[in-house]
């Protein structure tokens, strides 16, 4: 997979010039936009901190687009942010040198230019915010940088992108031989309030710094995605910002949204708990994720801060308590230090991915259903009795049941959770939501 890389200072337009080549049509903040594939953008510097990754279709093929920090920014994180994008460069085909076109040069776009032609990558300079194409007349400056003519390009109107596309494949090898067939991986949303230790454990399994890690709340300001290979699964990790109930800036708030939609775009949701830590908060993160028809496992971080085999019971005890209503789901115990069970959740999260697609054969489900129907009473109302016809199962991630029966308006919330319970143990489903639909069908007479 080509992979393209989009460097420069801080707002000059890095993630709108992002987000419009993977194809959004409107800043994100304007069309109330979500989607965790895109950049969260804002009118102000440092919004972007960590590399984000996503996948641009055009005519020519794909390629793999990387957003990354302003560099030179002057803020507490500018070294993190600079030796991330020196690792991004490292795996690029292409470099995008994004500055901004309405501006004259800066000091730091010298700067990002001689630190670009020490990593020895080819590099395309694209000049942002050419709103009119009268403003063209000014990118003659733009030559002292170094890297020739500036692609104009302006991601609020959509100007310049044809053409973008065009001079990025141009610039990127030609590579010879079949492309081996893409294999979709399995979506790990990882989720928790602020400073549960969500980023620590995406950089544990990864086993590098792929994301800036502080005990500032609001350090991960964007979802960030990340694929690797795991057991002959392919995974992709999806670190999201902390979840609160008040966000204090509106770039908090977006980086928000983008974890609840996360949740909804996962496959496998991995509820971060730092034990010290733990209250309806986490009660909710679940029930969300599952009313979404997404299984959870439950990871307690943090148990190297356990000190003994007393504490850990007591803290166990305590943890069974608080997590009553959610017991059914699996529980994992992991360090992003001692690296303990990382291999377990990562197995855990392949199971559960493959328990959610499970399909029954509508001959088996139907005879669990006789034997349902035969060991509880039916509900029963003015002499008309409940009759459940059929069972069968059109949809799976979720697994999705559907029972015809003669009146569905007799189907009590007892009886259903009656069904329900019996379908979670016997067809082996308590640990992944399910739906159950219930659908009328008159009764066939002679």
């Amino acid at each position: 997979m080509y992979r393209v890389v989009i460097v420069g200072r801080p707002n000059v337009g890095k993630s709108s010039l992002f987000n419009r080549l993977l194809g959004l049509r409107a800043a994100p903040e304007s069309a109330g936009w979500v989607g965790s594939q895109f950049a969260v953008v804002a009118d102000v510097p440092g919004v972007t901190r960590d590399l984000k990754e996503g996948m641009v279709e055009s005519e020519q093929g794909r390629f793999k687009l990387v957003d990354t920090g302003g560099l030179w920014s002057g803020d507490v994180w500018e070294k993190k942010i600079k030796q991330k994008v020196e690792r991004a460069i490292q795996d690029a085909d292409l470099v995008l040198f994004a500055v901004d076109g309405r501006s004259d040069i800066a000091t730091a776009d010298l700067e990002v230019a001689d630190f670009l032609r020490r990593q020895g990558k080819p590099v395309l300079l694209v000049a942002t915010k050419i709103d009119d194409p009268k403003h063209e007349a000014y990118l003659g400056d733009f030559y002292a940088l170094g890297f020739g003519e500036p692609v104009p390009t302006s991601a609020a109107h959509g100007r310049g992108f044809d053409e973008l596309l065009e001079r990025i494949w141009a610039m990127l090898p030609i590579r010879q031989g079949e492309s081996e067939p893409e294999v979709v991986p399995i979506r790990l949303a990882i989720v928790g309030r602020p400073n549960a230790g969500k980023s620590s454990l995406l950089n544990a399994i990864l086993g590098e710094e792929r994301v800036i890690v502080s005990e500032i709340p609001g350090t991960t300001r964007d979802t960030i995605d990340v694929e690797f290979d795991y057991g002959g699964s392919k995974f992709l990790l999806v670190d999201t910002a902390g979840i609160r109930k008040r966000p204090e800036t509106g770039v908090e708030e977006q980086a928000i949204g983008r974890a609840h939609q996360a949740i909804l775009d996962a496959d496998v949701v991995l509820l971060v708990v730092d034990p010290r830590e733990l209250g309806d908060h986490e009660l909710k993160l679940a029930n969300e994720a599952l009313e979404a028809g997404k299984p959870v496992i439950v990871t307690i971080t943090k148990w190297d801060l356990i000190q003994s085999k007393e504490e850990a019971k007591r803290v166990r005890a305590e943890l069974a308590l608080k997590l009553s209503h959610i017991q059914h789901l699996p529980i994992v115990y992991v360090s992003s230090v001692t690296k303990q069970n990382l291999h377990k959740l990562l197995s855990e999260a392949a199971r559960l991915y493959q328990k959610a697609r499970i399909r029954f054969e509508t001959a088996e489900l139907n005879r669990w259903l006789s034997l349902w129907t035969i060991q509880t009473q039916l509900p029963n109302f003015k002499g008309k009795p409940l009759k459940l016809f059929f069972m069968t199962q059109p949809e799976v991630a979720p697994p999705t049941f559907v029972i015809f029966c003669n009146y569905p308006e007799f189907i009590t919330r007892a009886f259903e959770n009656y069904l329900r319970n019996r379908i979670g143990q016997d067809l082996d489903l308590l640990e992944v939501p399910f739906r159950l639909i219930f659908r009328g069908r008159r009764e066939r007479t002679a």
